[in-house]
């Protein structure tokens, strides 16, 4: 599974009320006619708070964290780079959108994401994850795949998916580099709530897991996120 995953700023004269309105109602509905589109999710930003860990977070300051899922990449980038369909969603976003950042990701479930009558229940929380400037993207890969069998180990963590940034887009249509946009994995995290979420990385698990992360990540920048599905 492809996820192509927009990082999301309002323009700074829209309230956050009236761009989260727009944004589902509007531009949702016109994102999921994308061709070959098999699910639509909107994660709206309501907390930007660390919450749990301490550890070095990045300039990101985003309202909101759009995926969309494709079988594979080229579906998603004939749908968003090679298309009719992506000039007009591109007009649209410049009616509310002040800056857009595009991951496109390698999406790997480490716990499994519950029913959607439990997930609705849960508090989420989604992190941009920069590696150490030292480390290579096979070693990163690598020791996030370790790091994945320590979340394992935590207590209170309901699920919890990696994903591994293969293609970027500081400018959206436009591939760039990693120097251009520093993002090497996006984090998707499920809790009770904010107790259940806290108790988990101040367990002996959680602190071990946080050790790990300091011996291959340089940022963490992390988000509470209300999701909700268009598609």
């Amino acid at each position: 599974m492809t996820v192509r995953m927009g990082l999301i700023y309002k323009k700074p004269d829209w309230s956050l009320s009236a761009f989260d309105a727009y944004w589902r109602d509007q531009h949702g509905a016109l994102a999921k006619r994308a061709p070959d589109l098999r699910a639509y999710w909107q994660n709206a930003v309501v907390d930007k708070l660390q919450r749990g860990i301490a550890f070095a977070r990045g300039a990101w300051d985003v309202d909101g964290f759009s995926q969309l899922s494709f079988d594979d990449g080229k579906q998603s980038d004939q749908a968003f780079l090679h298309s009719d369909f992506a000039a007009r969603l591109i007009r649209d976003e410049q009616h509310f959108l002040g800056d857009l950042h595009i991951v496109t990701a390698e999406q790997t479930e480490v716990i499994p994401v519950p029913a959607a009558d439990v997930r609705a229940k849960l508090l989420k929380r989604m992190s941009i994850i920069t590696r150490l400037p030292s480390m290579g993207e096979a070693d990163f890969r690598r020791e996030w795949a370790v790091h994945g069998e320590l979340v394992r180990q935590m207590a209170g963590v309901s699920a919890y998916r990696q994903n591994y940034v293969v293609s970027r887009e500081r400018v959206k249509g436009h591939l760039c580099g990693h120097d251009a946009l520093p993002i090497d994995g996006i984090v998707e995290m499920w809790f009770k709530d904010t107790t259940a979420l806290e108790a988990a990385f101040n367990s002996e698990a959680g602190l071990r897991t946080m050790a790990h992360a300091q011996s291959f990540l340089s940022e963490i920048t992390a988000f509470v996120v209300h999701e909700r599905q268009i598609l």
